[in-house]
């Protein structure tokens, strides 16, 4: 990457990385993926109930990896041969998990996070019941208000998703969101299938401690 560009980001981050702690955020700044490992190690105490939602920034930094492998009590909500309804059950537990993992949809840079969910599973775990929140963010989720937060979920999060789900949605068809042809507001979507049902923003963290962002310099999730 050209060093103007790289520090020119690299100040947008700072930015971000500073807001989110004014509003009450720990933010730690992570050169690369392969960081968020080694990090959760320090952070999660061996014996903890850990789960998350769906990710592919968990994914895709090996995550899911260290908490099969790790000394965890850990909510597999993708093991091999779990039924919808232990899937349910997996889910609901995770509400009193003591560390509960996800990332963002978006992270607007005067400091707050920004997710939509379908079923309401993560949502509801990052604003309530389990006692440490750790989000692992890439800078790719980084935008400068709350209007593009909407965009990037309706042109890139939510497309990319429905792709990933083989969901019968316009926007899996299209790539963006139904509502875009008339201006994307956040209150217009599709019907049924859709996977926009429940918009979350944090403005604050009043729990110190409870909310860590893992903000990493690169490019990782949808």
């Amino acid at each position: 990457m050209d060093a103007n560009i790289s520090r020119t980001l690299r100040l947008r981050v700072e930015k971000t990385a500073e807001n989110l702690r004014k509003n009450g955020f720990e933010v730690q700044i992570l050169e690369h993926a392969t960081d968020v490992v080694p990090v959760l190690r320090e952070i999660i105490p061996d014996g903890a109930v850990v789960a998350h939602g769906g990710s592919m920034s968990l994914a895709e930094c090996g995550v899911m990896e260290l908490l099969r492998s790790g000394p965890y009590q850990y909510l597999d909500r993708d093991r091999a041969g779990i039924t919808p309804e232990e899937r349910l059950e997996c889910m609901r537990q995770a509400l009193l998990s003591d560390v509960y993992l996800a990332s963002a949809n978006a992270l607007i840079e005067s400091g707050m996070i920004y997710n939509v969910d379908g079923n309401g599973n993560r949502t509801a775990a990052t604003l309530y019941g389990p006692k440490k929140v750790i989000y692992v963010v890439g800078v790719n989720k980084i935008v400068p208000d709350f209007d593009a937060a909407v965009s990037r979920v309706k042109k890139i999060a939510c497309p990319a998703n429905t792709m990933r789900l083989a969901c019968k949605t316009y926007c899996a068809e299209k790539g963006e969101c139904v509502s875009c042809i008339s201006g994307g507001n956040i209150e217009n979507g599709c019907g049924n299938t859709s996977i926009c049902n429940d918009h979350v923003l944090i403005r604050r963290n009043n729990a110190p401690g409870r909310v860590t962002v893992l903000l990493v310099m690169e490019s990782i999730g949808y």
